[in-house]
């Protein structure tokens, strides 16, 4: 038997309570722990993932990060506390799977990995779509050679979100607006199918609270290829991914990053399409891969290294200074 990856959760939101039934259906993952800013959230969280009795509560989340027993933790927290989060549990001398973004620019990141580096511990930004099925089965039919060369990839991911000024999403001095929340996904796949980027051009619709409501950004890669992607909170888009090549493309369907099926449509007019299924909510894939790192001793996974979440923040900040976002921890 591998030995169980004890977990502990720092936040008690909703994308807190996703990764925790995500866990439930990863095997030799057990959910230890919980840190919150209050006791009694800790508890209420515990609580609602039916086992209290079996989950350590902490009302802070310094508490969390000394925790025993603890092997590595989730970061769930709201962007703008990533970086300071996944330091203290670092700190702690805990292994860490942050939630995209990993920061909120390149400088803060490139903290984070240091101390990593520095303490020899497992560092790895949550960017769950690079551990799922169906990535992995474009990437089989690419090396296939059965679309041909791979010269273009289009993605998009946009829905309608509250206009309320005081949501999160709104909010500048949280890390609002459509490119930290949604466009990270695009921009994370096309460098994971297309590699480096050579050079990024992006515009954008701003809104009166100083967020981007809407942006759109084409990356010339490595190898002479390109991406198409854009992100919006005003757009109920396809949420689609298209992998073009010369003789054909294939297709993740909506919503790309938790596509269950992928169709290959050849020039000759032939298509198929070939079942993708996930384990649990998605979450699980990326928490099983967390898992196998720390079991093989590695700080970093091949999927998503430390260097790529670097070079991706770093293109975060570049499009942001072309769009014109600025955020308070810049």
């Amino acid at each position: 038997m591998e030995r169980a990856i004890r977990w502990g959760i720092l936040g008690t939101g909703r994308i807190a309570h996703d990764f925790a039934a995500g866990l439930r259906d990863a095997p030799g993952a057990v959910l230890a722990a919980v840190g919150s800013r209050s006791k009694e959230s800790a508890h209420a969280f515990a609580a609602e993932c039916g086992a209290e009795a079996e989950i350590a509560a902490y009302g802070s989340y310094g508490e969390l990060a000394l925790a025993p027993d603890i092997d590595i933790i989730y970061i769930g927290t709201p962007h703008t506390m990533h970086a300071e989060n996944a330091v203290l549990a670092l700190r702690g001398g805990k292994a860490v799977l942050c939630e995209k973004p990993f920061a909120m620019n390149r400088r803060e990141a490139g903290e984070v990995v240091a101390l990593a580096r520095a303490k020899n511990l497992f560092l790895m930004e949550a960017m769950w779509t690079r551990f799922m099925p169906a990535l992995a089965e474009v990437k089989r039919i690419i090396a296939s050679g059965e679309i041909g060369t791979v010269t273009q990839v289009h993605a998009d991911f946009g829905f309608s979100a509250t206009q309320d000024p005081e949501h999160r999403v709104n909010k500048l001095e949280l890390g609002g607006g459509a490119l930290l929340d949604l466009g990270i996904y695009p921009l994370s796949i096309a460098c994971a199918l297309l590699g480096k980027v050579s050079a990024v051009q992006a515009q954008a619709i701003m809104g009166e609270t100083g967020v981007d409501l809407s942006t759109a950004f084409t990356m010339k890669h490595a190898g002479g290829t390109l991406s198409v992607c854009s992100c919006s909170l005003r757009a109920r888009s396809g949420c689609e991914l298209l992998v073009s090549g010369t003789k054909g493309r294939v297709r993740m369907h909506r919503m790309f990053h938790l596509a269950t099926q992928v169709t290959v449509e050849l020039a000759d007019g032939s298509a198929r399409t070939i079942p993708t299924p996930y384990l649990g909510n998605g979450y699980t894939h990326e928490a099983i891969e967390a898992g196998r790192c720390l079991r093989e001793g590695w700080i970093e996974h091949p999927l998503m290294t430390h260097e790529e979440t670097l070079s991706l923040m770093g293109l975060l900040d570049t499009i942001r200074k072309q769009i014109g976002l600025r955020y308070p921890s810049d």
